[in-house]
């Protein structure tokens, strides 16, 4: 299994980069929202990859974190959800804005995608709920604010201007939930 490669840009695609390895390139597709991040041909890379074989064809998919190539591999072990829609996905969502997505049940966000009906959006909030749950709780907020980043995202804020604001209000652990979201949400208003 290839795990991750380095190498230099040889050419970059709508949704694939080529990359020169020596005396080998590997052509690896990539979410079209990271094409312009990578940087350009002859700057050296490292992509977090997952590789799949099919009957006809071995095909690699990579990443800029190890926690994007989770996000699609938990993607497209979903029924209905191949690699090509897996990739699709993970070009419209950052993996915050996907767990978000995922957490808060927005089918609205998931139909943005071409491919994903109102069926397969429902199925891959199902199946993802209980794994992407953690990731709504940053490193640098802690597992006791997970509460308020559902209550804020619920409400419409993005998952940024949840954890900024959690951030920024500094509450204690041990106020209730309402309070901690009451300060979190003054932040977000003034």
């Amino acid at each position: 299994m290839i795990t991750n490669v380095k190498g230099k840009i040889l050419k970059i695609g709508i949704d694939w980069v080529d990359i020169d390895l020596g005396p080998i390139a590997l052509r690896i597709n990539v979410p079209s929202s990271s094409i312009y991040s990578l940087g350009k041909s002859g700057d050296t890379v490292i992509l977090f990859t997952s590789m799949q074989v099919r009957e006809d064809s071995m095909t690699l998919y990579g990443f800029e974190s190890d926690e994007s190539r989770s996000s699609f591999e938990s993607l497209i072990s979903i029924n209905g959800v191949g690699p090509r829609l897996g990739l699709a996905i993970m070009s419209m969502f950052s993996v915050s804005d996907l767990t978000q997505a995922v957490n808060t049940e927005d089918q609205l966000a998931f139909s943005k995608v071409p491919g994903v009906g109102k069926k397969t959006a429902g199925r891959i909030i199902l199946e993802l709920k209980g794994q992407l749950a953690k990731g709504l709780s940053a490193v640098d907020t802690g597992e006791s604010h997970t509460e308020v980043l559902e209550a804020l995202t619920a409400l419409g804020y993005s998952i940024n201007e949840a954890r900024e604001a959690v951030k920024l209000s500094e509450t204690d652990a041990d106020l209730p939930m309402e309070e901690r979201v009451r300060a979190a949400l003054e932040h977000l208003s003034g």
